[in-house]
């Protein structure tokens, strides 16, 4: 019974927070920015804004990842650093409702804040799942996770489109103020449904462990020790490469399509009920993909994803119809959850399982780096040639280098590194 409450609160706080990724970050904060905050009239440097916010939250994020982690191990703190980056992620969040229109920095400073608060928070979500689950139940709750993020997320996202296309349905006044209220409603949502896991999810405690501030000091310590660690176990080291490459396009994706279906000029409630529809296609996509892994593999199935956002990419190029929109939203659905849940139980399977902040710090590390390229790869390449269809045709290297990378990596090799790591 423990077991099981422990495994429903972790993944309930991808219900909480994942609120965030939908309404925020993939849905209203990208068009709000584009027609309230910065400047409606030129999308295209409005687009190339919010890439440049992206990377910049990224590179916070990357750069405190495998530092906050090692720090983590140390003092067992997983829990209390979860805690204090969700509390940014509230704050900042709720803060966007009192920005003003053509308040452009601002918002773009709040969303940086809030934007940290979220992929930092999900170093220490993502380090507590090796001991919630064993390793035989690992993609399973992996995936349930990410499941629950997509329908807890777009069960919110819902409510705030049906307050933005029907605002008098709410006694709202406008649409504009039906935004700002789903923020706020996003900061509360993250809030209250993140309480399981501070209460029920317990998290190992070391023999050897040693207070905060100290752990700070062993943290740095430590840190320089998982470079040599990483250069050991091999398996490690050339999965995070191909996560890094692959990944990016998936998150350039998820951050930036709605903003590009703006500047193509396809009608904002097209863009928003598309995002909506992704949003429960991979709730299904999620639970499915971790039967389909069990089927032909984890690291075949991440494969077969990889080729998926290659043709979506491909499309994305050429569509010029809103229905196409919808179509490939409902095909980004099918592969997103999949290729998330399943990388992160393929990298718990092959690192050492005493140092799972430290080495998930540097998988966030690396995948929030890869969220720089991304963005301001897409954003300053539209911006550039005039168009944006080439800012979304320039993120299919990636891809294609994350899925060469990606069919050099042993898993079978991995795990016996990582179980040899343990015993010397």
């Amino acid at each position: 019974m423990n077991e099981k409450r422990s495994i429903a609160s972790w993944a309930l706080y991808d219900w909480a927070n994942s609120a965030f990724a939908t309404t925020v970050m993939a849905g209203f904060f990208p068009l709000f920015f584009n027609q309230y905050w910065a400047d409606p009239s030129n999308p295209t440097r409005s687009v190339m804004y919010l890439g440049w916010a992206n990377s910049v939250a990224s590179i916070v994020v990357a750069l405190l990842a495998p530092f906050l982690g090692a720090v983590a191990d140390r003092g067992t703190a997983k829990k209390k650093f979860l805690f204090l980056f969700a509390f940014l992620g509230v704050l900042m969040t709720g803060g966007l409702w009192f920005v003003a229109q053509g308040m452009w920095k601002f918002a773009a400073l709040l969303y940086v804040l809030g934007t940290v608060g979220f992929s930092g928070g999900n170093i220490f979500y993502d380090s507590l799942l090796p001991g919630v689950a064993t390793e035989k139940k690992v993609d399973f709750v992996s995936s349930l996770g990410f499941a629950m993020g997509y329908i807890g997320g777009g069960i919110l996202f819902a409510v705030n489109v049906l307050m933005f296309l029907k605002p008098g349905l709410f006694g709202i006044p406008d649409g504009a103020t039906a935004i700002k209220l789903s923020f706020l409603s996003v900061a509360v949502w993250w809030a209250v449904f993140s309480i399981p896991i501070f209460l029920f999810v317990k998290e190992p405690r070391l023999v050897d462990a040693v207070p905060l501030h100290k752990a700070f000091v062993m943290g740095w310590r430590q840190l320089m020790d998982t470079f040599s660690h990483i250069r050991h176990l091999k398996v490690v080291g050339l999965f995070l490469f191909a996560y890094w490459l692959y990944i990016d396009g998936v998150d350039t994706i998820i951050r930036m399509a709605v903003s590009y279906g703006d500047s193509l000029g396809f009608d904002s409630s097209i863009l928003i009920s598309a995002l909506l529809i992704t949003q429960f296609v991979a709730f299904f996509g999620s639970l499915g993909y971790s039967w389909f892994a069990r089927k032909i593999g984890v690291k075949p199935s991440i494969m077969v994803a990889i080729c998926a956002y290659c043709l979506i990419t491909i499309l994305g190029y050429f569509m010029n119809q809103s229905w196409h929109f919808l179509a490939l939203a409902i095909c980004i659905g099918l592969f997103q959850g999949g290729i998330q849940a399943l990388s992160r139980s393929l990298y718990t399977r092959i690192i050492p399982r005493k140092k799972s902040a430290e080495f998930f710090g540097f998988f966030n590390m690396l995948g929030k780096f890869a969220a720089v390229v991304g963005p301001f790869l897409m954003g300053t390449i539209g911006y550039i040639s005039g168009s944006q269809r080439m800012g979304i045709l320039s993120i299919l290297i990636l891809f294609i280098g994350g899925a060469y990378f990606l069919s050099r990596v042993n898993i079978t090799e991995g795990e016996i590194m990582a179980k040899k790591y343990l015993a010397d």
